[in-house]
């Protein structure tokens, strides 16, 4: 094989003749890392060409790539510049590439090259079909005209996918659009007889290669073909539901078992002085040169859903959720065989001001469990990025918003950020569009149980600990060489474990909700006054409390939600229902002189699981009026939230909407239904994420029900 090395020469593109190199027509495999490259010289023929290393470059113009349609594997780790929209239009321009940064993407390249190319096409003929068709009589001056109308107007309506693809979706409609020139000059010399809609026909119209036959696919037997998939050994093992559990401790155990434990105080240990998570080295996070092995149970038989619906009285027709993709992308040493990891929080991406060229959009969904946080593409079920940190073990994550510096008198710009924290008590600062994670601060001595950031005031951000803390940071812009400053603001005293923090939508700025071990606590949090530590100014209650007994005290709660501006869904462990209270009538009543204690005014109680498994958190879509909590049994309960009349009838549950059965993932064998740790759901109600106590993350899609 032919091999050239030009590794760490300090290389420009201009130092690469095209003339001389593609000369090397035996050539096959190129390493190219560590130059100083933004692009490739265009017009390279290397025809046998099929591996190429870019990694640690300063890449910026992938399409310079397009001329090299043969290679078959390609390294781009360690170029900042590189965004996911970069990565899309590298499956589409490379025709046979299946290995890229050393994982295998077969099946998400052929989703890219077709399937996704099929949507645009059929979007593209819907906005014909709606707003346009030929003029009588054609004309070339009327076939111009219509020509520019159409393309300005496709380029403007036909979006698909979220904002951190929006580049590639625009390219990949002007690149389509380039080829339809023929359809109007083919146009321009056919009479038409009729003044109805034109049928416009893209079928001859391919901005990507022709599609191979099945043979010539590149071979992924474990994910191109499902019942081929032997390399998992998937075993079923049984929860071992505990009947009690002491809440004097933290509920997350540094070494996992199948459900969530309480009283492993390794949690709360002080890191090693010296360890490697102690230095503020900016780490990549970007596709590792270790291989992301983000292994996708397959969709078999049984993963068709078995749904129980119910009459509701508290909505309308059901949202109809299917199950999309279930991945295991935080296992140890990328074991397939790792049914124990804990996974606990995950999150969607909130978007950027539509004016910012930055990562965003609803579609791209950040978990943490283990040592690891991924980021996912709900759509593709891709493993984005993935972050890893030897020793932690993490416990919440949350994104915000922040404003970017840039050099030269640049105007700054909105970046969005990741803030992720667990056992070691530490904070890490994540930019995921530019696959680096460039810093961190000591939050507490103890483990990070909690991350909330204020929507109102980026920069603001809340941290419980299991030292009963909750610390309200103030972290600041970044600038373009990624300094920031971090300053303490608030400190807020808490009783017990906090284990949920909601800031009300429409007071964030002054009220912060704490969900805990020992209850719900209210605190103000506005500045400007001059203490900086607080108590909490009530504690809100609930009918569970009166059915306390020697096993059960119900104040844990363990799962809280602001459903719209003012009315609240929260819900204690065991109580086997979830609370829906008014926020600002509960605040209006004055608390009690002693205990500070409010009664919460109920609006409803949803019919929930009956489980003595804790902290199976709940979430909510404020905008659909929507609300999931799974259970013990890996069943997700849905509720959809529509109208509320009449007055709270005590020990009259309503019904959930929707009760969605674990999906039953199949490889070797049947992985039993595992315990839902947490939910998230995307502000659209597109995609619900569900994490579970097996190291699973199961991707739901919202379909159309007819």
């Amino acid at each position: 094989k032919a091999k050239l090395f030009l590794s760490k020469l300090g290389l420009k593109a201009q130092d690469l003749p095209v003339r001389l190199l593609s000369r090397l027509q035996s050539l096959e495999r190129w390493d190219l890392s560590g130059n100083g490259l933004q692009e490739l010289p265009r017009g390279l023929e290397l025809p046998e060409l099929r591996f190429l290393d870019l990694s640690d470059n300063q890449m910026e113009d992938v399409t310079t790539l397009d001329s090299l349609t043969g290679l078959e594997e390609l390294k781009m780790e360690d170029n900042i510049y590189i965004t996911v929209s970069d990565n899309y239009k590298l499956m589409v321009l490379l025709p046979k590439l299946r290995i890229y940064n050393g994982k295998d993407i077969s099946i998400t390249a052929n989703n890219m090259r077709f399937t996704y190319s099929s949507n645009l096409q059929h979007r593209m003929i819907a906005v014909w079909e709606k707003s346009f068709c030929l003029p009588d009589p054609i004309t070339p001056g009327k076939m111009s005209a219509l020509e520019k109308e159409f393309v300005n107007t496709v380029r403007d309506q036909v979006k698909f996918g979220p904002n951190s693809i929006s580049d590639f979706t625009k390219w990949r409609v002007s690149l389509r659009l380039l080829k339809m020139r023929a359809f109007f000059s083919l146009n321009v010399t056919s009479p038409v007889k009729r003044k109805q809609k034109a049928s416009l026909d893209l079928s001859n119209i391919r901005l990507t290669p022709l599609k191979k036959s099945r043979a010539d696919l590149p071979a992924s037997p474990a994910e191109l073909t499902p019942r081929k998939s032997s390399r998992f050994q998937l075993t079923p093992q049984k929860s071992q539901i505990t009947t009690s559990a002491s809440r004097s401790s933290p509920r997350k155990t540094a070494q996992p078992s199948s459900t969530p434990v309480k009283g492993q105080s390794e949690l709360a240990e002080r890191p090693r002085r010296g360890s490697r998570e102690d230095r503020q080295d900016k780490q990549s996070i970007g596709t590792s040169k270790k291989d992301v092995k983000a292994t996708k149970l397959q969709k078999e038989i049984g993963l068709v859903p078995k749904i129980k619906s119910y009459k509701t009285q508290v909505g309308c027709k059901p949202v109809c959720l299917k199950p999309h993709h279930v991945l295991q992308c935080h296992s140890k040493q990328d074991s397939p065989d790792d049914f124990t990891t804990q996974l606990w929080a995950c999150a969607f991406q909130p978007p950027l001001d539509h004016r910012h060229d930055g990562v965003g959009g609803s579609r791209l969904v950040a978990t943490c469990g283990g040592d690891s946080l991924c980021l996912i593409d709900c759509e593709t079920g891709m493993v984005m990025k993935k972050y890893k940190v030897s020793g932690e073990e993490f416990f919440s994550l949350a994104w915000s918003t922040v404003l970017m510096s840039r050099e030269g008198g640049a105007s700054a710009r909105l970046c969005s950020i990741l803030a992720a924290g667990g056992k070691r008590g530490l904070v890490k600062l994540i930019h995921p569009r530019n696959n680096i994670a460039y810093g961190e601060f000591r939050a507490s001595r103890k483990a990070l149980s909690v991350l909330h950031f204020n929507p109102r005031q980026g920069t603001f951000l809340f941290t419980g600990s299991y030292d009963n803390k909750i610390t309200m940071w103030d972290i600041g812009g970044v600038d373009s060489q990624y300094n920031f400053k971090v300053n303490q603001l608030l400190a807020l005293d808490v009783s017990s474990t906090p284990l949920h923090i909601c800031l009300p939508p429409a007071s964030p700025n002054t009220h912060l909700l704490a969900a805990c071990e020992d209850g719900l606590h209210c605190y103000n949090t506005q500045l400007g006054t001059s203490t900086t530590k607080r108590s909490k100014e009530m504690e809100v209650t609930f009918p569970i409390y009166k059915e306390q007994d020697k096993d059960h005290d119900y104040r844990t709660i363990d799962g809280l939600r602001f459903v719209t501006d003012d009315i609240v869904a929260s819900k204690s462990c065991s109580q086997g229902s979830i609370y829906l209270w008014s926020w600002s009538r509960t605040k209006a009543q004055q608390p009690d002189r002693k205990t500070r204690e409010v009664c919460a005014v109920l609006l409803a109680e949803l019919q929930w699981a009956t489980t003595e498994i804790p902290y199976l958190s709940l979430n909510t879509c404020p905008g659909e009026g929507y609300i999931a909590c799974g259970d013990d049994k890996g069943r997700l309960w849905t509720y959809h939230v529509t109208n509320l009349q009449g007055t709270f009838q005590a020990g009259k549950p309503i019904p959930p909407t929707e009760v969605l059965e674990w999906p039953n993932p199949v490889s070797r064998g049947q992985v039993d239904g595992p315990s839902i740790n947490s939910v998230a759901v995307d502000p659209e109600l597109c995609y619900l994420v569900a994490l579970s106590d097996k190291n699973m993350v199961v991707v739901w899609k919202r379909v159309d029900s007819s």
